[in-house]
C-alpha cells in the first residue's frame, strides 16, 4: 500500500488472502461466439496517438512531451463477461524503440499501489535501461479508474483509509465508524463500477492493450502490487509474457485488505536505521543524540496525540495518524528521506510541546493526503481493488483481537498494520482470488529490508517458481531497487536481462552503490 509519491523515481514510495480455487481465463470469457466477436474487436482496435500536454499547466505532459512520448486511450469493456455492453478507457503512454533493428517489443509498467499513476514513469525507466531502453517501446499504463483513465470517486474526505486503530476500544471504534463511512460513501457514488474494480481485470485490460500495439507477446516491469498482477496476469494468460521483472514482491498467499500486515519487523528496523542516522545529526534536526532518545520522541508524539490532537499548520493530528506518517517516511533508505522524516518528527514534537508548527512540505504533502479529499480518486480505487480481490472479515471484534495481539509485539505499528478496513463493509468480491502458476521464470528483486513488501515474500515467490531468479539487496531498508540510484550491481542485472532474455546463471547479491 502506498502513499502517493510527486517525486521520480519513487514510483509510489510510500506506505501501505487466502487462496481459494483459481477462476481461469475461460471462466469469464464471453459465453457466446457474439461475444467472442466483440471482445477481438478491443484487441484489434486502431489506437489514437497523440500529445500527453492536455494543456499549459500540465506539468505530466510536458515531461512527457520531453521525452518524445505519444499518449493513446485503449477501450475496454467495464465487464469482461459481457464485452458488448458499458466501455471504459485505460489512458496508455509510449515512448517507441529506436534501435528499432534490435527492437525486442513492448515493456509495460506497473508502479505499484494499488492504483498508482504510472503513465508518467516510462521516460525515467527509459533512463535508468540505457542504451537497452532504445530496444523496447516502453509502456506506462494508467490501470482502470486510475489517473487519466476513466475516473473514479467516491468523495471521500481523505485519500486514504490507512490509520492506526489507536491507544484503546474508543479508538477502535472510531476508526470502525471510519472504515463504514467510507465504504458507505462508496456505494452511493460508484456501486455500479465497484465489482468490476479488481486485479484480474486489470490483468484483462493489460492483455487487451498487449494485442492493440500489436504484440503477440509482452515484457512487464512491475513494483510492489506490481508484482502480485504479474503473478495474476501470467496465469491468466500464459504464454503471453515474454521478460518480466517484480521488484519489491508481494507473496501472492499474503495478499490481502490489510496489505501491510507482516510488516511490523522490518518497519521498525527501518526506524531504528533512521534514528540512528537522525542521532548522528542531532546538530542539525535536535532529536537526541542516541537512537534510544529519538526513539523517545517518537513515543512521545504519540503517547501525546493519544491524549490530545497535535495541531500542525491548518491540520489537526491524532493518534490514529502517527504511524501511518511515520511509516510513510520509511520506505526510502538514503539521506533525502531520512531528512525529511527528521523534519516530520521535529515539527510533530513541537506540536506535541504545545509550539505553533509550520509543517515541512513532505509533511504537508502527507497531512493533505490524509486529512483531505483532495486525493480521494486514488484512496478510492486503490480501496476498491483490494476490497474487490480478496475477501476480509466482516465482524470488527476480528480486527479487535489482532490489533490487540499485534499492539503487543509492536505498539507503534501493529495496531495500524491490522486495522479494520472499509473492506469488512464492502459486498463481497465477484470473482475468487486467483490461485497463482507454480512457476515462471521471471526475475525478481528485492531488498533484505524492504519495509512495504518484506524480503521474505521475494523468497516465497522465489521458492515457488522454481525457474525464477532473485537479484537481492542487502543492508538497506529500501522499497524498490531498480531506478533508484542504490545499487548499480542490482541495476546491471535487470538491464541485462532484458537485453539478452537470458535470466542469470544463479542468484545476485548486491550491495548499495
Amino acid at each position: 500500500m502506498s502513499f502517493r509519491s510527486t517525486a521520480a523515481p519513487a514510483l509510489a514510495a510510500a506506505l501501505a488472502l487466502s487462496l481459494l480455487t483459481a477462476t481461469d481465463v475461460t471462466a469469464t470469457a464471453p459465453s457466446t461466439a457474439s461475444g467472442a466477436t466483440v471482445l477481438a474487436a478491443f484487441h484489434h482496435q486502431r489506437l489514437t496517438w497523440k500529445s500527453c500536454v492536455l494543456g499549459p499547466q500540465d506539468t505530466l505532459g510536458g515531461e512527457l512531451a520531453q521525452a518524445d512520448a505519444q499518449c493513446a486511450d485503449v477501450r475496454v469493456p467495464l465487464d469482461y463477461a459481457r464485452p458488448d455492453g458499458r466501455t471504459i478507457t485505460v489512458a496508455i503512454t509510449r515512448i517507441r524503440a529506436t534501435d528499432t533493428a534490435h527492437r525486442v517489443g513492448s515493456l509495460l509498467l506497473n508502479s505499484g499501489g494499488p492504483a498508482g499513476e504510472t503513465l508518467g514513469d516510462a521516460p525515467w525507466i527509459r533512463r535508468t535501461m540505457k542504451d537497452v531502453g532504445a530496444r523496447y517501446d516502453i509502456i506506462g499504463v494508467d490501470p482502470r479508474f486510475v489517473g487519466r483513465s476513466t475516473p473514479l470517486d467516491c468523495h471521500w474526505p481523505t485519500g486514504s483509509f490507512f490509520r492506526s486503530a489507536g491507544a484503546d476500544r474508543a479508538g477502535f471504534d472510531r476508526m470502525t465508524a471510519f472504515a463504514r463511512d467510507l465504504a458507505d460513501r462508496c456505494r452511493r457514488h460508484a456501486a455500479d463500477v465497484l465489482p468490476y474494480v479488481t486485479t484480474r481485470d486489470t490483468a484483462r485490460d493489460m492483455d487487451v492493450i498487449r494485442a492493440a500495439v500489436g504484440e503477440r507477446r509482452i515484457s512487464f516491469l512491475g513494483y510492489s502490487y506490481g508484482s502480485y498482477l504479474a503473478q495474476v496476469y501470467v496465469t491468466m494468460f500464459p504464454g503471453r509474457t515474454d521478460r518480466m521483472v517484480v521488484d519489491g514482491v508481494m507473496d501472492a498467499s499474503r495478499y490481502s485488505p490489510r496489505l501491510l500486515r507482516g510488516s511490523e519487523t522490518a518497519n521498525r528496523r527501518a526506524l531504528e536505521h533512521w534514528a540512528s542516522w537522525a542521532a548522528a545529526r542531532d546538530a542539525t534536526y535536535g532529536l537526541g543524540s542516541t537512537r534510544r532518545a529519538v526513539l523517545a520522541v517518537v513515543d512521545h508524539i504519540q503517547a501525546t496525540a493519544a491524549r490530545r490532537p497535535l495541531e500542525l499548520g491548518e491540520f489537526r493530528m491524532d493518534e490514529h495518524l502517527v504511524a501511518p506518517l511515520i511509516m510513510g517516511g520509511l520506505s526510502q533508505d538514503n539521506d533525502t528521506a531520512f531528512g525529511n522524516l527528521a523534519q516530520a518528527v521535529r515539527g510533530m514534537r513541537r506540536a506535541a510541546e504545545g509550539g505553533q508548527v509550520t509543517p515541512s512540505p513532505v509533511l504537508t504533502e502527507m497531512l493533505t493526503l490524509l486529512l483531505t479529499g483532495a486525493s480521494s480518486p486514488y484512496g478510492s480505487a486503490q480501496t476498491a481493488i483490494l476490497c474487490g480481490d480478496v475477501p476480509d472479515s466482516r465482524d470488527p471484534e476480528v480486527y479487535w483481537h489482532d490489533v490487540q495481539r499485534s499492539r503487543a509485539l509492536d505498539p507503534l505499528f501493529g495496531p495500524a498494520t491490522h486495522n479494520i478496513t472499509p473492506c469488512a463493509f464492502w459486498a463481497p468480491p465477484r470473482e475468487r482470488p486467483t490461485t497463482v502458476t507454480d512457476d515462471f521464470p521471471a526475475l525478481l528483486v528485492n531488498a533484505t529490508g524492504d519495509p512495504r513488501d518484506p524480503y521474505d515474500g521475494a523468497l516465497l515467490l522465489h521458492r515457488k517458481w522454481r525457474s525464477s531468479r532473485l537479484v537481492t539487496l542487502r543492508g538497506a531498508d529500501q522499497h524498490g531497487v531498480y531506478g533508484y540510484g542504490i545499487s548499480l550491481c542490482a541495476d546491471e542485472a535487470v538491464n541485462a536481462y532484458l537485453a539478452t532474455g537470458r535470466l542469470p546463471r544463479q542468484d545476485v547479491s548486491c550491495g548499495r552503490l
